[in-house]
């Protein structure tokens, strides 16, 4: 095998050199060097007890001549803490590769294929380095453009597990067809339909069913090999109006639901309303979640084996402190809506308004959020941000412990001075009012970028009123600090941090886990060809 992936290499890179073709690429690599700190609580961590350093790196080569593609990727991961933030993993492959060719309209891949149909909430194929999420379908994928209006695609394969570079055992299948239409000078829509296939393999069958023959017989029934899934979408747009509309309903099958294995239906219904013209713009959200656990199989949990995507109504804040609490996607019982509100009345103010309100579908409160935000650039050199948010967040689901509601105030403000058309100075302040939790915390950071090279950061992050009964063992207010620097140089970028950071969630796309506390020092390098 290792032979195999030598030669393929090879033969890439041959490709660029005779055919005349355009051979790109990427590099990323991160490395971690642990500190062992008493005030973080890891006296049981392996990464910070022995390995003390550990890291990933990705490599990826594209090929592209006359509708050919060729893509390679290769993934080292040593010592790293990425899968589970508390287990070094280790290992080296192949991590993707594809074969791609246009023919006069039919693209036809082989290999490591990413995509989705819809907005992702029946199917989604991606990748998240972040999060160490790396769903790609290994397989077969048919994209027809029929014509201007029509678009048509079909995929067969196994998800890819990328805890040690094989796949798992279930087969996928699935097709979708698109359309794009405008019904006039003003309308326009893009109306779709897909449908997935999920075939457990034997072995996956078994292991479901000794689950469910060992519960009691009130949760007893023979499992299904097969699950399917299907989704009808439209994009609306007329003048400034837009409506984006989701409903997908997937069959009978296993699913989790507490201790137990129950054979249920699942259902979602996702959309969006927007209006937008000069000086103002609102935009309503809503989406209802019954039993749409979509997995290789029954036997996954958590981030493995996850076949779609759903959309996250709350906002992803940027905020230090606000981030903190991000509520994720709910796969088995979630009525969430949003509103969003910008009012510019001249080009030098813009404020922005949110309420997002969560509950479960038996009306128990998961999340709220009120929130504003003010930006003014009408001074020279400056832009000026000032804002607060009002929180209710339900930590007993969210992040499985076992305490009262968890609601806080946080007022926040940004300044920035601009020395130059390159040089900035931004400093940020957040104050969060809480009780529960750690309980209540100050955080500031001063950042200075020097365009195009260079970029320097510090911040801290302290506990002001310590929770005393806070579940992460915390026993004195304690500064979290972070000092940061980047440096560019064309298509390279350089970057080095001092962190220490306490534990919780850490969100990214719309997809969150827990993370332990870190200490030690983080060091980066991304470029591209």
């Amino acid at each position: 095998m290792k032979k195999l992936y030598a030669y393929g290499v090879f033969m890439l890179a041959s490709l660029a050199t005779f055919a005349q073709g355009t051979l790109s690429g990427d590099l990323m690599a991160n490395v971690n060097f642990y500190q062992r700190d008493s005030t973080i609580l890891t006296p049981d961590n392996s990464l910070y007890n022995n390995y003390l350093s550990g890291g990933e790196t990705w490599l990826t080569l594209r090929y592209n001549y006359k509708g050919f593609t060729a893509f390679v990727r290769a993934d080292a991961f040593h010592n790293s803490n990425l899968y589970d933030p508390k287990i070094a993993i280790s290992g080296f492959g192949i991590g993707a590769w594809s074969l791609s060719k246009d023919i006069k309209g039919l693209q036809v891949t082989a290999g490591y294929i990413y995509d989705q149909i819809g907005s992702g909430i029946l199917f989604r194929a991606y990748e998240d380095r972040g999060l160490l999420i790396d769903n790609a379908l290994v397989g077969l994928h048919l994209k027809y453009q029929v014509s201007d209006h029509l678009m048509l695609k079909a995929f067969t394969g196994q998800q890819k597990n990328v805890r040690d570079f094989t796949r798992y055992n279930p087969i996928i299948k699935g097709f979708n067809a698109e359309g794009d239409f405008s019904l006039g000078d003003n309308i326009h829509i893009t109306p779709g339909i897909g449908v997935i296939n999920r075939t457990l393999d034997n072995e996956s069958w078994l292991s479901v069913k000794s689950k469910v023959d060992a519960q009691d017989s009130a949760n007893t029934f023979y499992p299904r090999y097969n699950m399917y899934a299907f989704t009808a979408y439209n994009n609306l747009t007329a003048g400034d109006f837009s409506w984006y509309i989701e409903g997908c309903y997937k069959t009978h099958e296993a699913i989790q639901k507490g201790d137990v294995l129950q054979d249920v239906a699942g259902n979602v219904v996702y959309t969006t309303l927007g209006y937008a013209r000069k000086g103002i713009a609102v935009n309503l959200t809503g989406k209802r979640t019954e039993n749409f656990e979509m997995r290789t199989s029954p036997n996954e949990q958590l981030l493995r084996g996850l076949l779609n995507w759903q959309p996250i109504v709350a906002r992803l804040r940027p905020q230090r402190l606000l981030a903190r609490y991000t509520p994720a996607s709910q796969n088995l019982s979630e009525l969430a809506l949003g509103t969003d509100v910008l009012i510019s009345p001249n080009d030098n103010l813009d404020v922005t308004l949110n309420y997002t309100h969560i509950n479960t579908l038996e009306s128990v409160k998961l999340y709220r959020e009120v929130y504003g935000e003010l930006n003014y650039r009408g001074f020279d050199n400056w832009i000026l941000m000032a804002g607060a948010q009002y929180l209710e967040y339900n930590q007993k689901l969210y992040q499985v412990k076992d305490v009262p509601l968890f609601t806080a105030f946080t007022p926040f403000a940004e300044a920035t001075y601009k020395f130059s058309d390159k040089t900035s100075l931004r400093t940020e302040w957040e104050y969060m009012f809480a009780e529960n939790d750690f309980g209540s915390w100050i955080y500031g950071l001063v950042e200075l970028d020097i365009a195009p090279k260079w970029s320097f950061a510090i911040s801290d992050m302290y506990t002001t009123k310590l929770n005393p009964n806070n579940l992460s063992g915390l026993k004195k207010p304690t500064h979290y600090y972070n000092v940061f620097a980047a440096f560019t140089k064309g298509p390279h970028r350089f970057t080095a941090s001092y962190v220490k950071q306490v534990d919780g969630i850490n969100c990214t796309g719309g997809v969150c886990r827990y993370e332990p506390a870190f200490s030690g020092v983080k060091l980066g390098i991304t470029s591209s060809f």
